[in-house]
């Protein structure tokens, strides 16, 4: 028998987009995006983490400034409720996709187990 995993990946793509978990996160998404000062502040946030990550692959390490501004950031973002609230959101879809990984790896984990 022949099995086409991507099929199943597909079929769980579109059933992740019918979750309670996701439609709570794209609405919270949808308020985010609403206020203005909210998503700019959110935008240079993901933007700053961006190119921290890029750096660190590179083998840069960050400045002190660098991890400091990004602190700094991180605690207004952190205050805005609607980032907040976005970010309770993404945790439990995180949460949830985690749990799924460890279903999907059992037969892996099986094998080095046995």
């Amino acid at each position: 028998m022949v099995v086409n995993i991507y099929d199943t990946a597909n079929q769980m793509e579109r059933d992740l987009r019918d979750t309670q978990e996701f439609a709570a996160l794209k609405e919270a998404h949808e308020a985010m995006r609403a206020d203005a000062n909210a998503f700019s502040m959110f935008q240079d946030f993901q933007n700053m983490q961006m190119t921290l990550q890029q750096k660190q692959m590179q083998g840069q390490q960050p400045t002190e400034d660098e991890i400091q501004g990004a602190q700094d950031l991180a605690g207004k973002v952190g205050e805005i409720e609607v980032v907040k609230t976005l970010m309770e959101k993404e945790q439990a879809v995180d949460q949830m996709l985690s749990q799924i990984n460890q279903v999907i790896t059992k037969p892996i984990q099986e094998l080095y187990q046995g």
